[in-house]
């Protein structure tokens, strides 16, 4: 895994020290959740189950702290698995850890895992399908981490109705899980959905294999964070095709991109977050009504190429904790937005551009209410090289290498150490050993 620019989680100074060893965090006021002055924190906020040293004053983390060993292993070790079929009408209950491999053809049945806190389960798929009517395929009402991985092309995993509630637990997707899940491996599941595709109340990570997901609601959604580093994802949605949010902490809900493939078609986001939205590779192609929107949003990396009948990409205010903000470092963004009042780059605070690419066709390529600094890279507004940062709307006071409220450009101003909201270089970060000098899975 590359190192990777990362944000400091995600609007202020985050100090995390490895070895689960903890420091301080001035993230926001205390009427938010957190202390004005400090706060204990460990990578688990982001899902990764292990602890890494972040900073936000200078040199970078390796964004394999992110993902475990085990989080990337794409081949399972099957030594020890156990192989079960599922068969129709009867739930198959996993209540231990381990490794299991899963296949054969049912309907109304569910995969449900209720193991212990601090169990690891492994479900491998080979040839698995099921359909159901109302419930979940697969379910995850406890464990530590599921890892789900494809070993085979021909998995798929279908609900057609109306979802029904365990208890006071909405159960709204076809993979459903209050856990961290990582998806990962070398073959293919297909995933039809009345509602929801993949849903997790912890952290959902994709790392492998090839995903694809049609639904009426969320491609992938989750309350802390949804991670990808490689695989393939294609989704086909009636809402947004990676969702991020916590209905109870305005704090939580980001998308980091690492690398992979992910095409999404949907009628509102293709991308959305409360907090922040990373890209740092991958070959990124978004059809969607806005095609990324976030509280900050940051491109290092990759190829990404948005189609919107709205704004391509949207930084607007969604969390108390920090300013709307985006920026681009590098990497290749095109964006093809529709007629009316739509907007290439919109953003209710700052736009920065330090380097990479963007190329903006439509009426209005960008609209900021702060201040917009243009320090390198290339800006293409119709076709033509321009390498400013114009205000469409002239809703802004102008900045840095932006047009002004009365029209006029200036020129291109200095980066400063800390940007608003978050700062893009990071010291090096190592996995956390365990006890036994291994990094956790």
């Amino acid at each position: 895994m590359k190192k990777r620019t990362i944000l400091a989680v995600f609007s202020a100074a985050v100090l995390l020290t490895a070895c689960g060893q903890t420091g301080p965090v001035n993230t926001a006021s205390e009427e938010n959740g957190y202390p004005t002055e400090s706060m204990e924190v460990s990578m688990e906020e982001l899902g990764s189950g292990q602890s890494a040293t972040v900073s936000a004053k200078s040199g970078e983390i390796d964004s394999g702290d992110l993902f475990t060993e085990r989080d990337l292993q794409q081949t399972p070790d099957l030594s020890e698995a156990q192989y079960l079929t599922i068969s129709d009408g009867e739930d198959l209950t996993i209540d231990t850890e381990g490794i299991y491999v899963l296949s054969g053809n049912a309907q109304n049945a569910t995969v449900l895992v209720e193991a212990e806190d601090n169990a690891k389960v492994q479900l491998v798929l080979d040839g698995l399908k099921i359909s159901n009517t109302d419930r979940p395929c697969i379910y995850v009402k406890n464990a530590d981490k599921v890892f789900l991985t494809t070993i085979s092309e021909d998995n798929a995993l279908t609900v057609s109705g109306s979802f029904s509630s365990d208890g006071d637990t909405n159960t709204d997707a076809v993979i459903f899980s209050k856990d961290d899940l990582v998806l990962n491996g070398t073959g293919r599941l297909v995933i039809r959905s009345s509602d929801n595709g993949i849903s997790g109340k912890d952290a959902v990570k994709v790392t492998g294999g090839t995903i694809e997901i049609e639904c009426s609601g969320n491609g992938i959604e989750a309350h802390d964070g949804i991670l990808a580093a490689d695989g393939s994802l294609d989704i086909t949605t009636e809402q947004d095709g990676l969702h991020a949010e916590d209905n109870d902490d305005d704090t939580k809900g980001y998308v980091y991109i690492a690398g992979g493939t992910i095409n999404i078609e949907a009628a509102d986001d293709g991308i959305h977050a409360t907090t922040f939205v990373q890209i740092e590779e991958g070959d990124i192609t978004l059809t969607a009504a806005e095609g990324i929107e976030g509280t900050q949003i940051a491109v290092n990396g990759g190829t990404i190429d948005i189609t919107a009948s709205d704004d391509g990409i949207n930084a607007a205010k969604k969390s108390s904790s920090a300013d709307p903000v985006f920026e681009l470092n590098g990497g290749e963004v095109s964006i093809t937005m529709g007629a009316g009042d739509t907007d290439g780059v919109d953003s209710n605070g700052d736009i920065r551009i330090n380097g990479g690419t963007i190329s903006i066709t439509g009426q209005s390529t960008f609209d900021y209410d702060g201040e917009a600094e243009y320090n390198g890279g290339t800006i293409l507004e119709n076709g033509k090289e321009t390498n400013t940062i114009s205000n469409q709307m002239f809703g802004g006071p102008g900045g840095r290498g932006g047009m002004g409220a009365q029209g006029g450009f200036g020129g291109p101003g200095n980066r400063p150490e800390r940007m608003n909201g978050f700062d893009s270089r990071m010291p090096e970060g190592r996995p956390a050993p365990d006890n036994a000098g291994t990094a956790k899975q």
